[in-house]
Protein backbone atom coordinates (compact mmCIF):
# COMPACT_ATOMS: atom_id res chain seq x y z
CA UNK A 1 0.00 0.00 0.00
CA UNK A 2 1.11 3.68 -0.86
CA UNK A 3 1.24 6.66 0.67
CA UNK A 4 -1.40 8.82 -1.18
CA UNK A 5 1.53 11.65 -1.78
CA UNK A 6 3.50 8.51 -3.65
CA UNK A 7 3.52 8.21 -7.05
CA UNK A 8 4.85 5.10 -7.69
CA UNK A 9 6.50 3.39 -10.59
CA UNK A 10 6.14 3.90 -14.27
CA UNK A 11 4.06 1.39 -16.00
CA UNK A 12 4.83 0.53 -19.63
CA UNK A 13 2.04 -0.12 -22.08
CA UNK A 14 4.02 -1.88 -24.69
CA UNK A 15 1.60 -1.52 -27.76
CA UNK A 16 0.87 2.20 -27.76
CA UNK A 17 5.05 3.04 -27.35
CA UNK A 18 6.45 3.85 -31.12
CA UNK A 19 9.75 4.17 -29.94
CA UNK A 20 9.50 8.02 -30.84
CA UNK A 21 12.26 8.87 -28.21
CA UNK A 22 10.52 11.86 -26.86
CA UNK A 23 10.33 10.23 -22.94
CA UNK A 24 14.23 9.44 -22.85
CA UNK A 25 14.95 13.16 -24.66
CA UNK A 26 13.07 15.22 -22.18
CA UNK A 27 13.90 13.03 -19.36
CA UNK A 28 15.65 15.44 -16.82
CA UNK A 29 17.91 12.67 -15.92
CA UNK A 30 18.31 10.28 -18.74
CA UNK A 31 17.01 7.15 -16.87
CA UNK A 32 15.43 5.93 -20.06
CA UNK A 33 16.86 3.58 -22.57
CA UNK A 34 15.27 2.49 -25.95
CA UNK A 35 16.73 0.67 -29.01
CA UNK A 36 14.43 -0.30 -31.53
CA UNK A 37 14.84 -0.71 -35.23
CA UNK A 38 12.62 -0.52 -38.22
CA UNK A 39 10.40 -2.47 -40.41
CA UNK A 40 8.72 -2.19 -43.99
CA UNK A 41 5.19 -2.48 -44.02
CA UNK A 42 4.28 -3.94 -47.20
CA UNK A 43 2.04 -1.62 -49.67
CA UNK A 44 -1.18 -2.28 -49.93
CA UNK A 45 -3.00 -3.03 -53.19
CA UNK A 46 -4.76 -0.81 -54.90
CA UNK A 47 -8.99 -1.72 -54.68
CA UNK A 48 -9.24 0.16 -57.66
CA UNK A 49 -9.54 -2.01 -60.72
CA UNK A 50 -8.39 0.88 -62.96
CA UNK A 51 -4.89 -0.12 -62.22
CA UNK A 52 -4.45 2.65 -59.68
CA UNK A 53 -0.82 3.25 -58.02
CA UNK A 54 -0.79 1.29 -54.68
CA UNK A 55 0.39 3.25 -51.62
CA UNK A 56 4.03 3.18 -51.18
CA UNK A 57 5.69 1.02 -48.80
CA UNK A 58 6.05 2.97 -45.29
CA UNK A 59 8.51 2.12 -42.23
CA UNK A 60 7.55 1.62 -38.32
CA UNK A 61 9.58 1.41 -35.51
CA UNK A 62 9.50 -1.74 -33.71
CA UNK A 63 10.57 -1.66 -29.86
CA UNK A 64 13.30 -4.08 -28.96
CA UNK A 65 14.18 -2.47 -25.02
CA UNK A 66 12.36 -0.34 -22.73
CA UNK A 67 14.18 -0.19 -19.73
CA UNK A 68 14.02 2.90 -16.94
CA UNK A 69 16.40 3.04 -14.11
CA UNK A 70 14.89 3.93 -10.89
CA UNK A 71 17.83 5.13 -9.23
CA UNK A 72 18.47 7.61 -11.18
CA UNK A 73 15.10 8.64 -12.12
CA UNK A 74 13.22 11.64 -9.88
CA UNK A 75 10.33 10.52 -10.32
CA UNK A 76 9.47 13.72 -11.80
CA UNK A 77 6.33 12.17 -14.61
CA UNK A 78 7.87 14.06 -17.01
CA UNK A 79 8.14 11.12 -19.47
CA UNK A 80 4.97 10.25 -18.58
CA UNK A 81 3.74 13.62 -19.63
CA UNK A 82 4.97 14.30 -22.80
CA UNK A 83 4.52 10.54 -24.39
CA UNK A 84 2.04 11.61 -26.90
CA UNK A 85 0.86 7.79 -27.49
CA UNK A 86 -0.17 7.23 -23.51
CA UNK A 87 2.55 4.53 -23.16
CA UNK A 88 3.61 5.49 -19.81
CA UNK A 89 1.24 5.71 -16.60
CA UNK A 90 1.67 6.03 -12.73
CA UNK A 91 1.34 2.51 -11.36
CA UNK A 92 0.82 2.80 -7.19
CA UNK A 93 3.51 -0.13 -6.56
CA UNK A 94 6.04 0.30 -4.29
CA UNK A 95 7.41 -3.13 -5.07
CA UNK A 96 10.28 -1.93 -7.45
CA UNK A 97 12.40 -1.61 -4.21
CA UNK A 98 15.47 -4.03 -4.15
CA UNK A 99 18.24 -4.65 -1.80
CA UNK A 100 20.97 -3.93 -4.52
CA UNK A 101 21.30 -0.77 -6.65
CA UNK A 102 22.15 -2.90 -9.62
CA UNK A 103 18.72 -4.35 -10.13
CA UNK A 104 17.33 -1.05 -10.20
CA UNK A 105 17.58 -1.20 -13.68
CA UNK A 106 13.73 -2.57 -14.98
CA UNK A 107 12.96 -3.72 -18.63
CA UNK A 108 9.62 -3.47 -20.51
CA UNK A 109 8.28 -7.19 -19.23
CA UNK A 110 8.56 -5.69 -15.75
CA UNK A 111 7.58 -2.19 -16.72
CA UNK A 112 4.20 -3.90 -18.20
CA UNK A 113 3.41 -6.00 -14.95
CA UNK A 114 2.59 -2.87 -13.11
CA UNK A 115 0.08 -1.91 -16.08
CA UNK A 116 -2.46 -3.69 -13.52
CA UNK A 117 -1.92 -1.69 -10.89
CA UNK A 118 -2.60 1.50 -12.76
CA UNK A 119 -5.89 3.10 -11.40
CA UNK A 120 -9.05 4.49 -13.95
CA UNK A 121 -8.66 7.09 -15.31
CA UNK A 122 -11.15 9.68 -12.88
CA UNK A 123 -14.93 10.14 -14.22
CA UNK A 124 -16.10 12.73 -16.49
CA UNK A 125 -18.23 15.99 -14.82
CA UNK A 126 -21.92 14.70 -14.87
CA UNK A 127 -22.91 17.73 -17.42
CA UNK A 128 -19.46 17.00 -19.63
CA UNK A 129 -20.07 15.53 -22.97
CA UNK A 130 -18.25 12.01 -23.95
CA UNK A 131 -15.37 12.27 -25.05
CA UNK A 132 -14.93 10.99 -29.17
CA UNK A 133 -12.93 7.78 -27.36
CA UNK A 134 -15.80 6.88 -25.29
CA UNK A 135 -18.57 7.19 -28.04
CA UNK A 136 -15.75 5.00 -30.30
CA UNK A 137 -15.40 2.36 -27.60
CA UNK A 138 -19.42 2.05 -26.93
CA UNK A 139 -20.33 1.70 -30.61
CA UNK A 140 -17.91 -1.23 -31.17
CA UNK A 141 -18.75 -3.03 -28.02
CA UNK A 142 -16.03 -2.95 -26.00
CA UNK A 143 -16.53 -2.10 -22.40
Amino acid sequence: MTTPRSRGVIALLEQNCTSCMICAQECPDWCIVIDSHTEVVPAVAPADPTGARAARERTRNVLDRFAIDFSLCMYCGICIDVCPFDALFWAPDPGYAEFDIRQLTHERDRLGGWLALVPPPPAADAGAAETKEMTAARNSGAR
